[in-house]
């Protein structure tokens, strides 16, 4: 049977979830941007909740890092602290996933045993239990890519960690706003007709993320740091070669300029792409707001409009700004950035689906 009475202590543990997931996505970006992420050699999930506590063991764990190809193509000659201060963020990306899991785990198991959860909020946990799961292994799995034949990890499977990280965070919302039974006692009175833009925007959304997580992941930025152009050019010369376009070219990113000249242009063309959709799909929630009244539709649309022009303008300045290096503040910024894109665009999807599903 359902639970028709919402507790209080759910929310905010549900809420509480929602932060802490940003916060580790947030502290993954600096992991990424740091070149942090090949710092721990090993998977260890019990004993690696310590760090090293003397001068001996940090020598071993330098050791261990200085047989991987990162230090020996690039970081040859670190120093000692140079290495605590790299360990230091991928230490605290892995820690703060271990303090999420008991966040997670001892109220959800006293909330099950006191009857407070419905069977729709335990399915919707449990996909989340599974979605955390997915993206911790396949984030050993991107770790895992960069300590064997190259110096840092595949740009491929960094983006696929990103969207699985991305969708944990955003699945958690849904399952929040459902708890919540978010604007719903207001609806029933008429219909979002431009489902199929909000759609459209979504998936473009999706893909601009991804390609993000790439130009990341490839370091981009530096090889354009200019806008509107890229170097003097919209369309770089390297992709209007017929014989760059091999399968090479796409495996072997960082052997060749096609790729990550193509992630680059995709990147920003999807990001005039999803202005422009963003736009129209703001007009349309204001006006359907106009139309029947749902005071939720401006906020959202409001929201929307926030983060769009915030996402554009740090994205700019971070490309502008990356000269040599990608500046870890900028970049950062602009990865919260996205995130809280696609957080507000969930919330759309829910409140739409939920005006039209109760019409």
């Amino acid at each position: 049977m359902e639970l028709n009475k919402r507790y209080f202590s759910v929310k905010l543990w549900l809420m509480t979830g929602i932060l802490m997931v940003f916060i580790q996505v947030v502290v993954g970006g600096i992991t990424r941007l740091t070149e942090s992420g090949l710092s721990i050699t090993k998977w260890e999930i019990v004993s690696g909740t310590l760090p090293p506590l003397n001068e001996a063991n940090w020598n071993l764990e330098f050791e261990k890092y200085q047989k991987t190809p990162q230090y020996l193509e690039i970081n040859e000659g670190m120093s000692l602290d140079d290495f605590k201060f790299i360990y230091f963020w991928e230490y605290i990306h892995r820690l703060w996933a271990r303090f999420m899991g008991f966040v997670f785990l001892i109220p959800f198991i006293y909330f099950l045993k006191k009857g407070m959860l419905s069977v729709t909020l335990k399915k919707d946990l449990y996909v989340v239990v599974g979605l955390a799961a997915l993206a911790a292994t396949f984030g050993w799995i991107m770790v895992a890519s960069g300590l064997v034949d190259r110096p840092w990890v595949n740009a491929y499977k960094l983006s696929v960690h990103l969207i699985i990280a991305l969708s944990v965070f955003l699945y958690l919302i849904l399952t929040y706003l459902k708890y919540i039974e978010f604007g719903m006692s207001s609806y029933g009175r008429d219909s979002f007709t431009s489902v199929k833009l909000l759609i459209l925007f979504t998936v473009v959304l999706f893909f601009q993320i991804a390609f993000g997580g790439m130009l990341s992941g490839m370091k981009v930025a530096v090889l354009y740091p200019t806008w509107p152009d890229m170097y003097g050019e919209y369309i770089p010369k390297i992709l209007m070669d017929i014989n760059a376009w091999k399968v090479e070219s796409f495996l072997e990113y960082d052997k060749f300029q096609f790729m990550p000249a193509l992630v680059h242009f995709l990147h920003r063309n999807l990001a005039y792409l999803v202005w422009g959709l963003g736009m129209l799909l703001i007009c349309n929630l204001i006006q359907f707001y106009r139309r029947a009244g749902f005071k939720e539709y401006l906020y959202l649309g409001l929201a929307l409009f926030l983060a769009i022009h915030l996402q554009v303008f740090l994205g700019i300045f971070t490309v502008i700004s990356s000269i040599g290096k990608v500046p870890v503040l900028l970049g950062v910024l602009h990865q919260a950035g996205a995130i809280i894109l696609a957080a507000v665009t969930t919330g759309i999807i829910f409140l739409v689906t939920a005006t039209n599903k109760l019409k």
